[in-house]
Order: C-alpha cells, then sequence, then structure tokens
C-alpha cells in the first residue's frame, strides 16, 4: 500500500508544523490551531496538514473547524488511510458512516502487527479467542477465520477443525500469522467486498473484527451464503445498551443485541445464543462484548422432493 507523505514537500510548511506542535505540547492550543489554519492555503493538498488541522481545532473546542479540516483531508485520501473521515462522523451529531474505510484499517494494522500479541494480549487482557472457543462446538469442520490477524483465533480452536483458513485485510498481520503455522491456508481479503462463491465451510468465526463494520448486513447475507446448511457463525461484538449501532470515540462500532437478533433472524439463522462477557480492558475499564453464536438453516424436502433452502 502506498506511503501517506508525512511531509508537505514545502520547508515553510513542516516547520509551522512543527512549531504547531511545539505550542501544542505546551498547551497553547488555540494558538497552535491558528498556526496550522494559516499554514494550510500554502499546501492545500497536503492530507496530514489538514488532519493535523482538525485535531488540533477538535482539541481547542472548535468544532466546527475540526469537520471542516477532517472533511478536506479525508477528500485528499479516498482510502481515508488517516481515519480523518471517522474524526469527521465523531464530531457529527448525526453520525452516517456505516464502516471504517479499508484503507484506514488496513494501515492500522499494518503498523500494529509487530506488537500485536504483546499490546493486546500481554496488556489489554485480550481474551476474544478464549470466550469465543468456549461457545462452539466439539467438531468444527472446514473453518474460516476471517480478519484472523496474527493467528490468537486459529490457535484457540486449531485441533477441533479439520481445515482452517485465515484471511485478513493486512499483509504485515498475514505474515505474523503465517510464521506460526497454525493455518492451513492464508489469504488477503477484504471483508468489505467479499462475493458469494461455490465454496462453503462448516464454521464461520470472527473474533473481534466487527467492530470495524458498522451496518452488518452485507457481511452477514455472505456469511449465510458461505455456509453449509446447518453450519455455525460465531463472533464477538462491543456491546451497545441502546439500539442499533454506534461509533464509538475509541473509533470502534458498538452493536445492541436488538439489532443482532433482528439481523440474524431476517438472514435465516437458527439456535441464536448470545452471551455478555469482558472482552479485555481500555483505558483501565472493562470493554464488554456480547458473544454470538448461530447455525444457518437446515434444509428441508420440498413436496416434489426437491432440496429448497430456509436461508
Amino acid at each position: 500500500m502506498p506511503k501517506i507523505e508525512m511531509s508537505a514537500g514545502d520547508l515553510r510548511a513542516d516547520r509551522r508544523l512543527a512549531f504547531a506542535e511545539g505550542l501544542l505540547a505546551g498547551g497553547d492550543i488555540a494558538a497552535a490551531a491558528d498556526l496550522m489554519a494559516e499554514t494550510m492555503p500554502l499546501v492545500p493538498e497536503w492530507a496530514v496538514g489538514w488532519l493535523r488541522l482538525g485535531e488540533m481545532a477538535e482539541a481547542a473546542g472548535r468544532v466546527e473547524q475540526a469537520i471542516d479540516a477532517y472533511q478536506k483531508a479525508s477528500d485528499l485520501d479516498p482510502r481515508d488511510r488517516l481515519g480523518a473521515a471517522l474524526r469527521r462522523d465523531l464530531l457529527r451529531k448525526v453520525p452516517v458512516i456505516e464502516r471504517m474505510s479499508s484503507g484506514f484499517v488496513e494501515g492500522l494494522f499494518d503498523d500494529y502487527a509487530h506488537r500485536f500479541d504483546q499490546s493486546l494480549v500481554g496488556k489489554l487482557g485480550y481474551r476474544g479467542p478464549e470466550i469465543l472457543a468456549q461457545v462452539l462446538p466439539e467438531n468444527l469442520g472446514r473453518v474460516l477465520d476471517l480478519g484472523c490477524g496474527t493467528g490468537l483465533m486459529g490457535a484457540a480452536i486449531r485441533d477441533r477443525a479439520s481445515h482452517l483458513e485465515g484471511w485478513d485485510i493486512s499483509a504485515a498481520m498475514l505474515r505474523q500469522a503465517g510464521a506460526k503455522r497454525t493455518y492451513d491456508t492464508l489469504g488477503k481479503r477484504d471483508l468489505n467486498t467479499l462475493e458469494i462463491t461455490d465454496e462453503r465451510w462448516d464454521t464461520i468465526l470472527a473474533a473481534d473484527v466487527l467492530i470495524y463494520i458498522g451496518a452488518l448486513e452485507r457481511l452477514v447475507g455472505w456469511v449465510a451464503g458461505s455456509l453449509v446448511p446447518g453450519g455455525v457463525f460465531a463472533f464477538t461484538v462491543e456491546a451497545l445498551a441502546g439500539e442499533g449501532f454506534v461509533l464509538g470515540e475509541a473509533r470502534r462500532y458498538a452493536h445492541s443485541e436488538s439489532y443482532l437478533r433482528e439481523l440474524l433472524n431476517q438472514a435465516g439463522f437458527n439456535e441464536l445464543m448470545i452471551r455478555r462477557d469482558v472482552l479485555r480492558s481500555d483505558r483501565g475499564r472493562d470493554v464488554e462484548a456480547y458473544v454470538v453464536s448461530v447455525r444457518r438453516a437446515a434444509l428441508k424436502l420440498g413436496r416434489a422432493g426437491e432440496e429448497a433452502e430456509l436461508a
């Protein structure tokens, strides 16, 4: 993936950013934002500059200025690798983004891959694979691990799978998973663009992955069409006490139980199990999750003896 240019390519702008960062570090937030606002007309095509202006303006409490700056950064980086569109959406009274951009998620985990296990498990007490494995049947058959990351989920259920395949958007994460030799097959895939094929799995898993997707309709539809009849879909999501789904300040989506139940029912799943558990910690607080397991409806014989799918 092409790198984002951190420098403006203009020495004056780079020096002004450095000075603005110094003002920000010294607590003069308004002056930092003012300096960046004066700087950006010199380099109007600099996405990173607009992002930093947005962050400084937001810190100064200038919401409209921050939204405008984030919008400009997003326009200059259509893949939103900087996450500017997410920052903009969090400032809106009514958020409109239903999923994180693939470019942002890919860049995030490419940068995070080398320290992922140590940070997530060692420091934050992440236990997604552990609690998800507890709700799964003993024999999982052919398993697909969506957003497999470094392979933590695969390691938790390897001995219960006849074939284990992992997909992730981050090449760096896949290299970490490959080094562990847990999976039979690994592939680089974007969960936002999956298409149903003739390939079917007995079990599809998504441990702490759907927090990067708000509206789950498309992915759940893909899962329903990619499982064998009677196949299992199990996943974790951060728990939302309200309705629908929301994008939180930590730039992760949380989903409500009512949203999940209605969506999975409409997609033709049955044997729904939802339980609440602690997924990990974040800033000293427990992050609660819904642990979900469902089955794709089995096939029934029609009057003419032909199989008709319920899902």
